[in-house]
């Protein structure tokens, strides 16, 4: 299916953004970017096409409606709003389920950057259920505070090993998780991922994330393979 530009309505006006179906339609990643960014990074757009090759659909909009991205600009307050952004997601989520006329349901993902991880995991925690798996890429886990002890949707912090700060904070988050959850650290990869290969692995990490949890959900039994990628977390010497 060929890109469709979207817009959302949400209290305070309309969100843009650009859906891509893929597979049979039951599985949707929805993106939640990090500060300053939007729909139209390319190193999310990389990612989404990397999801949508393995038969998930792919959601990306922007977080912030046009005038309140204009005051944004001048202010860089909202980026930081982990509740409004958070908030934004759920209304963004609900839209999408009731967008699926499929009569088995629509199996939801998010990947999140930066305190766009944050905001992906006080929804999910919000949600609960409703959400069927979570990515964070070089994410700041830290800033969804007690929350992160309601999220039961299996998640998958990715990071790069230059990033120590960053690193640390995600690790001392892991624990305070209530579901499924696991850490990769990205050899040799710094906050961005701009190393040669590194977007590459966060992409593949992502996705086998999210075929193994997405492909079963909405199923009878409400089975779920686990499968611990604990192996990526071995830190390869600096160059």
């Amino acid at each position: 299916m060929k890109s469709l530009d979207v817009d959302i309505p949400v209290a305070q006006g309309v969100l843009r953004g650009t859906l891509e179906r893929a597979g049979d339609g039951s599985a949707l990643v929805i993106f939640a970017h990090g500060s300053g960014s939007g729909r139209l990074s390319p190193r999310n757009r990389a990612l989404a096409a990397s999801i949508r090759a393995a038969g998930i659909g792919t959601l990306l909009f922007d977080l912030l409606t046009d005038d309140e991205e204009a005051t944004d600009r001048q202010t860089a307050e909202l980026r930081f709003d982990v509740t409004l952004l958070a908030r934004r997601l759920e209304a963004v989520t609900e839209w999408a389920i009731a967008r699926h006329a499929s009569a088995h349901g629509l199996s939801v993902g998010y990947l999140g950057s930066s305190t766009g991880a944050a905001a992906a995991l006080v929804a999910a925690s919000r949600l609960g259920e409703r959400v069927d798996a979570v990515v964070s890429r070089g994410g700041r886990p830290d800033l969804a505070g007690a929350l992160l002890h309601h999220v039961v949707s299996p998640t998958l912090f990715v990071v790069g090993q230059r990033d120590i700060e960053v690193l640390a904070l995600n690790e001392a988050a892991l624990g305070r998780l209530g579901g499924q959850r696991d850490i990769a650290v990205v050899p040799r990869a710094g906050p961005l991922f701009e190393e040669p290969g590194a977007l590459d692995e966060v992409a593949r990490l992502a996705t086998t994330w999210f075929q193994e949890h997405l492909a079963h959900a909405g199923t009878a039994a409400g089975a779920v393979r686990r499968r611990s990628i604990r192996g990526d977390r071995d830190l390869a010497p600096p160059s």
